[in-house]
């Protein structure tokens, strides 16, 4: 890969976007996606992203991990492996416009479940997180599992998915945050083997990672600034537009 200056300065900012979607704005990171995909091949940019996306992870665990649900990620870890390898043979036989209608999709259909959802449970019931993943039924969390795992290998598109999830259990935003923050970073490292195996991670492309590791954590660092200032209803309406539109992005192209 031989970046121009332009190309250097648009993968900086995209590498910070990174790190902000990974400590405070959540769904932002479709962004940095998007750009990415638009300097390289978009199977391509889904190897190149991973160590930057890892990077982020290891801030935000350090930041708020004191704040994992732990029971949350209990019900998603298996669903979520068998989503991957399940990603890893569709990279084989799908092309990158097939991949993107296919999670553009799903994340869109799941935005208005959500929404279906909250509109027929009022937002001032007071229903608390074990509650509200009954209420969902056992199929909920398996479902997404499977999903996020797929579009995780496929796009690097998991997190408007695990967004819709972590509303739909009712997590504070420092609670939604913590855990998503220990999820990404077992199920990126637990990625890096299938990318690697896909030739999608090599020594070269980790070399401009490095380069660009001092952007994403300073994203991560303004992430952390943001979060606490922002309040939790508002919070929770950004994170649902950003997966809404990142759904839509993806479909329509």
């Amino acid at each position: 890969m031989n970046f121009d200056a332009v190309t250097w300065a648009l993968a900086a900012f995209a590498a910070l976007v990174v790190g902000l979607s990974k400590t405070g704005v959540p769904g932002l990171g479709m962004l940095s996606v998007a750009i990415f995909a638009n300097l390289m091949p978009a199977k391509q940019a889904s190897g190149f992203v991973l160590p930057l996306l890892i990077f982020g992870d290891l801030v935000a665990v350090f930041s708020y991990r004191q704040h994992t649900e732990w029971s949350h990620l209990r019900r998603l870890f298996l669903w979520t492996g068998a989503g991957v390898v399940l990603g890893a043979f569709a990279m084989r036989v799908i092309d990158n416009q097939q991949a993107k209608i296919l999670v553009g999709g799903m994340i869109v259909v799941l935005v208005a479940l959500h929404l279906w959802r909250k509109r027929r449970v009022p937002a001032s019931a007071a229903v608390t997180a074990p509650a509200a993943a009954t209420e969902h039924g056992p199929g909920f969390a398996p479902t997404i599992g499977v999903l996020t795992g797929f579009t995780t290998l496929v796009a690097n598109a998991a997190g408007p998915l695990m967004a819709i999830y972590l509303l739909a259990m009712r997590l504070p935003k420092m609670a939604f945050v913590g855990t998503a923050a220990v999820f990404f970073l077992l199920l990126n490292l637990f990625k890096v083997p299938f990318m690697v195996g896909l030739g999608l991670i090599t020594t070269d492309s980790f070399a401009f990672n490095l380069a660009l590791a001092p952007a994403v954590l300073a994203g991560a660092f303004l992430g952390r600034w943001i979060l606490p200032r922002v309040s939790q209803a508002w919070f929770e309406r950004l994170a649902l537009a950003l997966s809404a539109a990142a759904g839509l992005k993806l479909l329509l192209g």
